[in-house]
């Protein structure tokens, strides 16, 4: 995925960014050789096929790290997370969570990555550091299996989300502007 700056933001590299600007990350976390796994990657790629991104706002492929994200998620004003959460819903049904809702969330064992997002979360709290809004969009997935592609309920899914995405960053703040296609 590309960041603001047009390269690719691993979560996995330590961010230089000011702590006195604002700063919002959209994280899009999973594993794209698992078929359903890898939606939030998928969303924040689609989000930046097709919008500009706003000032502060970074974009980081959170892949399946985990500690390694302490740095970039430290002192942020939003923390949008995309990522595949099983709710028990129908595959497809798109989910979205909220600040307090967010550690039920983590309670509940819903996403394959949510042991290293929940102590990289926590440890952000421990320390005084915690983001001041977060926001869960994620989609349940049909599949897990080995595959890049993504099951058809979960294909079907992803405008939705990624309105969904869009909204959350709007509250946050973080207005997208979309991309005018080349003539």
């Amino acid at each position: 995925m590309k960041g603001e700056t047009g390269t690719a933001q691993p979560a996995c590299s330590a961010s230089t960014t000011s702590r006195t600007a604002r700063r919002g990350v959209l994280l899009g976390v999973g594993n794209i050789l698992l078929s359903d796994e890898g939606v939030g990657v998928r969303l924040v790629e689609r989000l930046l096929a097709g919008y500009r991104l706003p000032a502060g706002l970074q974009v980081l492929d959170g892949g399946t790290c985990a500690m390694e994200m302490l740095e970039d998620l430290e002192y942020l004003d939003l923390l949008v997370i995309a990522d595949c959460v099983r709710s028990g819903r129908n595959p497809g049904s798109v989910v979205v969570l909220r600040d307090g809702e967010v550690p039920a969330f983590f309670r509940t064992k819903l996403s394959p990555h949510q042991v290293g997002l929940a102590d990289v979360l926590a440890t952000l709290q421990f320390i005084g550091r915690a983001p001041r809004q977060t926001v869960v969009v994620g989609v349940e997935p049909q599949s897990l299996a080995t595959g890049m592609t993504l099951s058809p309920p979960v294909r079907a899914a992803l405008t939705e989300a990624q309105d969904a995405l869009i909204d959350a960053l709007a509250k946050g703040g973080y207005g997208l502007e979309a991309q005018r296609e080349a003539a």
